[in-house]
């Protein structure tokens, strides 16, 4: 029986083989892709890794996909496309195609538009349980009345492109976090992670990575597991958890 609240120094595939099935209410990932950075030596198994976290996903439950594409030989590989029509295969619904617009990036390019945004697809195992929108996005009515003109000022649900501030304190004001090449922003996991989940439901990490998904997993009253197959991160992830709590 797996523990909650642990992060297991392992390959996901290994964790995940210990899990029964319709177990965890949803996974908030972000995969290696693409060899893009060199991950301490370690490669995954995306094709294995998506068949398992449907078995394991609960019905109603949902997986956060967030990835992108590199260039080889001139072109995009489209690899993020192939893991995406992959979970439709195996059983996922492709419930949405969401953007994440980073404020910068790192690599200009002379030949093609910078590139600023990575998908985040979210697969649904069946029709998600659980919807919470994020209400945040400002709203201004102005129409006429009786002869009068009146103005409205509401909040509406955001957009499916979200935009973050990616680098230094803007990812996290955790230092530590830096020693892993690829944070992601804490704001974006805890923005899906409140949206697709409630408290006290099981958040899985597949690639834990510097242990993002964790913290913010725990700070909104929800319980984890994530796995990391490299010692370093893995390390690197508990203290930082430990550090936080």
């Amino acid at each position: 029986m797996l523990e909650l609240n642990i992060i297991y120094n392992e390959n996901c595939l290994d964790t995940m083989s210990k899990m029964s099935d319709n177990l965890i209410d949803l996974t908030v990932t972000s995969p290696p892709y693409d060899n893009l950075r060199k991950y301490n030596g370690y490669s995954f198994d995306w094709l294995l890794t998506i068949k398992e976290l449907y078995r394991v996903t609960k019905e109603g439950g949902v997986v956060v996909w967030v990835v992108g594409d590199g260039v080889e030989k001139g072109s995009e590989t489209g690899s993020s496309f192939k893991q995406a029509l992959y979970a439709i295969e195996c059983g996922f619904k492709l419930h949405d195609t969401m953007i994440y617009e980073k404020s910068g990036f790192a690599n200009p390019s002379s030949s093609r538009y910078h590139q600023i945004f990575e998908y985040m697809f979210i697969f649904s195992k069946g029709k998600p349980d659980t919807f919470n929108p994020i209400k945040d996005r400002e709203n201004k009515y102005k129409g006429v009345c009786g002869g009068e003109k009146s103005f409205r000022d509401d909040y509406g649900m955001r957009f499916n492109i979200w935009r973050y501030s990616n680098g230094g304190n803007n990812t996290s004001k955790d230092k530590n976090a830096f020693q892993h090449p690829a944070p992601f922003p804490e704001a974006l996991a805890n923005d899906h992670i409140i949206s697709w989940s409630n408290i006290g439901d099981v958040i899985y990490d597949p690639f834990m990575g510097s242990g993002t998904t964790a913290k913010m997993a725990l700070i909104n009253q929800r319980k984890f597991i994530g796995s990391e197959i490299s010692k370093e991160y893995c390390e690197l992830a508990i203290s930082r958890i430990q550090n936080n709590f």
